[in-house]
């Protein structure tokens, strides 16, 4: 039997939406720092000791928050691919466990979740109500995943600067980098919010479901 997606998709919602409320708090504590660089003279070392705790807190609310919403996102990827193996099987071309182990194979993960998703929305999208084949495009799929695979890529460049920043100038550059992908990170989520909605509608909706 097919089993609704619906529960777990709104807990992926819920999640990315604060990721997107944290990345707006990183946001801010970046142009934070950047006005202590810019203010350097006149700054205090208590100041700069506050820029920088509150800079910390953000990136550790980053991380508590992608951790959390990886784990039910992947829980989430695995009941859709499973419920896909109903709609089209043959489509489905990738063991399921690859919904799981994608995400770990080292560079393999910066394209092999984006094929896994393609298949599991190719057979979702199917069948219409009344039993026609049909297609549905996949620009939810590639215009999330692309957003994602750049603010990844760009926060790693972010992140070796600030580690290797030795001047006001060079860390409000590294911070600058950072607070991009922070942005880009936003903008991942909302549409990684979009994707799983989508889906998830479609799976609710094909015959059988």
């Amino acid at each position: 039997m097919v089993r609704s997606p619906k529960g777990l998709a709104n807990a992926v919602t819920v999640l990315l939406a604060l990721v997107i409320a944290v990345d707006v708090f990183a946001v801010y504590a970046g142009l934070n720092i950047r006005a202590l660089m810019d203010n350097l003279l006149s700054t205090t070392r208590h100041e700069l000791a506050r820029g920088d705790d509150l800079y910390g807190l953000a990136g550790t609310l980053q991380l508590a928050c992608t951790l959390a919403t990886a784990a039910v996102f992947i829980v989430w990827f695995y009941r859709v691919r499973v419920n896909a193996e109903r709609f089209a099987r043959d489509v489905c071309t990738m063991n399921r466990a690859w919904a799981v182990g994608a995400w770990f194979v080292p560079i393999g993960n910066l394209w092999l979740p984006y094929r896994f998703a393609k298949e599991v929305w190719d057979a979702s999208a199917q069948r219409t109500a009344d039993g026609a084949w049909r297609e549905v495009s996949r620009l939810p799929v590639t215009a999330w995943w692309t957003m994602w695979i750049a603010a990844l890529l760009v926060g790693r460049v972010g992140a070796s600067l600030y580690r290797n920043a030795e001047s006001p100038q060079a860390l409000q550059q590294a911070t600058s980098v950072v607070m991009l992908s922070d942005l880009l990170d936003i903008a991942a989520a909302v549409l990684g919010i979009l994707f799983v909605r989508k889906l998830s509608r479609m799976q609710l909706v094909n015959p059988g479901s």
